[in-house]
């Protein structure tokens, strides 16, 4: 089975040059995606291109374009079966380990692999506490657990390039989305443990902490700001109805029927841009409110038996059920398409 190595590069060093050979002497077909790098670059590219084809992007699209332009020129140029094998272009993999992921993506060929390093030793801070944000958001989002959510290094074969085709994302949230949307549509995701390579510090990074940070957790961020908005709009009709009624139940079931028809069109339409239908998304959805209206109605009278005034209350009950809520929305109820036949 042809295998692939796909290099995003943007102003790289003689290591990509290093890298591209060994790859082309160990069988591997080539193929370097330059990002829109300066003109001062072009003979690193040029040293390469005897080994590798080089695409070029006239200006700088970001990591997720170059992946994506790469896979478009394989999927054109390449006869299947093969597997693809995204490589960094700074030298922090070993040609051993990038092997390693390829074979295992051979005998997988529904699976996204991921080379994860264990990030022992000498590791950057911004890399060590970065890589555990992420984890830790990821398990929250997904339910699943994935060790090293930042690697560069992954591995496929061709059943999953239109998939991955489709996932959007410009730059390093591309890498984080292909976590998010490949275990909704059924792919599996495993991990081959690599060395963990910081060449200079990972000064060679264009890692934005702040910008790219934004973009990777993007999805739940916007569920919080839906389910904030629900939440207030839940909150004040709870406020209000319990003062005028003086019945918890009934204000509660009342909010939370209009608060919940808010959420679920702002889920759907900004969210999670489902494709999903609207009526089995709906059902779906009501059933889901049922259970979370049920459990919501219990704790908060558990919590208020306990001498707890009924709007902290009201607070806490929100926070327990927000993660459950999300993990259900966004693996079962706004799900997109499913995996391509």
């Amino acid at each position: 089975m042809k295998r692939i190595a796909l290099i995003p590069a943007y102003m790289p060093d003689e290591k990509m040059v290093g890298i591209v050979w060994e790859l082309y002497t160990r069988g591997f077909a080539v193929v370097i995606v330059n990002d829109g790098s300066p003109r001062e670059f072009d003979d690193l590219f040029e040293k390469s291109s005897g080994y590798a084809q080089i695409i070029t992007h006239k200006e700088n699209k970001g990591k997720g374009e170059a992946l994506k332009t790469g896979l478009k020129y394989i999927k054109v140029h390449f006869d299947t079966p093969y597997t693809v094998i995204n490589v960094d272009a700074d030298g922090q993999h070993k040609i051993e380990d990038i092997i390693r992921v390829a074979e295992l993506a051979e005998v997988n060929r529904s699976s996204l692999v991921l080379g994860s390093r264990k990030l022992d030793g000498k590791v950057p801070f911004k890399s060590k506490a970065g890589n555990a944000i992420t984890r830790l958001v990821y398990r929250l989002s997904t339910g699943s657990g994935v060790y090293d959510t930042q690697t560069g290094l992954r591995a496929y074969s061709d059943k999953l390039v239109d998939r991955l085709l489709r996932i959007s994302g410009s730059r390093y949230e591309y890498e984080m989305n292909m976590l998010m949307e490949l275990p909704r549509d059924g792919y599996e995701v495993k991990e081959v443990w690599i060395d963990t390579v910081y060449i200079n510090n990972n000064e060679a990074s264009h890692f934005d902490p702040v910008k790219d940070s934004a973009k990777i957790y993007k999805e739940i961020l916007k569920f919080s700001a839906s389910s904030l908005i629900g939440f207030g709009v839940d909150y004040v009709l709870f406020c209000l109805l319990s003062a005028l009624t003086g019945s918890l139940v009934l204000a509660n079931v009342f909010a939370r029927i209009v608060s919940g028809t808010v959420n679920f069109t702002l889920n759907r339409k900004v969210v999670f841009k489902s494709d999903s239908h609207i009526v089995a998304a709906a059902l779906k959805y009501i059933a889901l409110a049922v259970f979370i209206l049920i459990c919501n109605t219990l704790v908060l009278k558990g919590l208020t038996s306990f001498g707890l005034a009924a709007y902290v209350a009201k607070i806490i009950t929100e926070i327990i059920l927000f993660i459950f809520n999300y993990l259900v929305q966004h693996s079962f109820i706004f799900r997109k398409a499913g995996k391509d036949a």
